[in-house]
């Protein structure tokens, strides 16, 4: 069963989240401010965490920012605003994807389990006696392990950010638009998809580049997308 930490000062949206979750099989834990929240990922397994933005003691950005240092869980950002400058917000601070409140019940539960399939899968360490690697110079991602290197150094990346780069490392040399990254990545249709998509990208270059502004692996085509440079 799958642990799902719940982070709200509104009780009430808490109480509803569980409602719906708990409907699907999680087992649902629940806190009330962003030290809480921090807390409690330190002392039991959850494996995706819903938490809102403007919260007293300690605000979803910085508690995202904290968990982020030692942990690459999925993490669904909340949040009453509806503008881009605060979804771009909580993807530049670590969070793998947001939704807006007042949310879809649908909508919700179809991001959890999304986040769970993709958490689940880079977390599957089973090695096959014919193990998938894929290189491009010295970026090697060894997809059996979910492993992810460069010139032989480890490179910690969250699930989203190891997806997109795995879809790229496949098809070296090949453009995608960014609606193709988004709907490859996300199986949802893009829509406004353009600045989640940009985010991500820019946190994987500046995990894999030496110099993020002059990319030697993760190149953009202007006005088309991005590709993977062949070498």
């Amino acid at each position: 069963m799958f642990n799902i930490l719940v982070c709200d000062d509104d009780k009430e949206i808490v109480e509803a989240i569980e409602i719906y979750l708990s409907q699907e099989g999680y087992n649902i834990i629940k806190a009330y401010d962003g030290l809480q929240a921090v807390e409690i990922l330190r002392q039991k397994e959850i494996h995706l965490l819903l938490i809102d933005v403007m919260m007293p003691n300690l605000d979803g950005i910085r508690a995202t920012r904290k968990i982020r240092e030692y942990s690459s869980i999925p993490i669904i950002i909340l949040s009453a605003k509806s503008e881009d400058v605060d979804k771009i917000l909580g993807l530049n601070i670590g969070a793998d994807d947001y939704v807006t409140k007042p949310f879809n019940p649908l909508e919700l539960i179809a991001r959890v389990k999304s986040q769970l399939r993709r958490y689940t899968q880079l977390g599957n360490m089973a090695v096959e006696e014919e193990q998938a690697v894929y290189s491009c110079g010295g970026l090697v991602i060894n997809d059996d392990l979910k492993t992810v290197t460069v010139d032989d150094e480890n490179v910690k990346l969250t699930p989203i950010e190891y997806n997109i780069l795995l879809l790229l490392i496949k098809n070296q040399g090949k453009v995608f638009s960014i609606e193709q990254i988004y709907e490859n990545i996300w199986n949802e249709e893009a829509i406004g998809a353009d600045n989640t998509v940009a985010v991500h990208i820019r946190h994987i270059r500046e995990k894999i580049e030496i110099n993020p502004k002059e990319p030697r692996y993760l190149k953009v085509v202007w006005g088309i997308g991005y590709k993977m440079e062949k070498m």
